[in-house]
């Protein structure tokens, strides 16, 4: 096998397909983080926002209602975490695992109550792709960065959003502020329990719709677990990022190179174990720590210790 023959044109668009959601989840998550809440259960808002884009496809046979579905869902469900991580003090790792552990859960019930135990996954509306005028014909360039869906190109466009309004806006100074030293942001007189909760809520809208390009966009199904991990590759790219959205691109393109890498070794019939092949982007996690080890980090210092005003 000609090793350079699997990092074709295929294999840098899906690896630009496959980092998308994970890229989104982590911008969510900078922006969470840099408020000093820690969100350990972006997996459970992936797979909630993946269940609500298809339930929402299903009811309206409508894939857009789905995705307005999944929003919404998204958005009360970063209040309840709000509600629990910043108004009741709960310890905010626990809360996070909790509701992986939840959703992981309940999506799969509520798959099969709705749409019965199949054999095959009930088919819905999906969002197809856009291909860009012009752009999209480009030799190579064209196919791999323009031809994709529309929550693929909002993806990518979040993070300089992101960085925008981290970095350049008096609202983004704001909440770095108050991720750092949040009593001397309150007595400024910014509203830091109002700001963390608007970052909650941004946050697992941001997962939500990285559950509807997995379900809606790339396939036209739930199926049970359809997250595979992207919620903690997310966490680990916002870490590994040092908490900037550009660094979260970084890292989430990494985890999509491996699981691009994975998916054409399976598909040109490796004798590698398929198990095996599965643990790719979690080797990539394992080798992005040991090349930022040492590093200073420029972790909030105010990040998930709750905030009494």
């Amino acid at each position: 096998m000609n090793i350079l023959s699997l990092f074709n044109e295929d294999f840098f668009y899906a690896t630009i397909r496959m980092a998308a959601p994970i890229i989104l989840a982590a911008v969510g998550e900078v922006l969470l983080e840099r408020s000093g809440i820690f969100n350990l259960g972006i997996e459970g808002g992936i797979l909630f926002g993946a269940f609500l884009a298809v339930l929402g496809s299903y009811l309206f046979q409508n894939a857009w209602m789905g995705l307005a579905l999944a929003v919404l869902g998204g958005a009360a469900l970063g209040l309840l975490f709000g509600w629990a991580t910043i108004s009741l003090r709960a310890n905010q790792a626990v809360t996070g695992t909790g509701i992986n552990i939840l959703f992981l859960g309940l999506t799969s019930l509520l798959a099969r109550m709705i749409w019965g135990v199949r054999d095959v996954p009930l088919t819905v509306p999906q969002i197809s792709d856009l291909p860009i005028p012009g752009l999209s014909a480009l030799p190579f360039v064209g196919h791999v960065f323009f031809d994709h869906s529309p929550l693929v190109y909002f993806s990518y466009l979040m993070v300089p959003a992101a960085a925008f309004f981290l970095y350049k806006t008096t609202w983004g100074l704001k909440v770095r502020a108050i991720g750092e030293y949040p009593k001397a942001a309150d007595t400024m007189g910014i509203h830091v329990i109002a700001w963390k909760y608007g970052m909650s809520v941004v946050a697992n809208i941001c997962a939500a719709i990285a559950g509807v390009i997995l379900s809606i966009c790339f396939m036209n199904c739930f199926v049970d677990n359809i997250s595979s991990g992207r919620g903690y590759m997310a966490v680990a790219c916002v870490i590994l990022g040092q908490y900037s959205p550009f660094g979260a691109l970084a890292g989430g393109l990494i985890f999509g190179a491996g699981n691009a890498l994975q998916m054409r070794l399976q598909a040109i019939g490796s004798a590698i174990p398929t198990d095996l092949l599965l643990v790719i982007p979690m080797t990539l996690a394992l080798i992005m720590v040991l090349l930022v080890r040492g590093k200073a980090s420029a972790r909030p210092a105010g990040l998930a210790k709750p905030y009494e005003k």
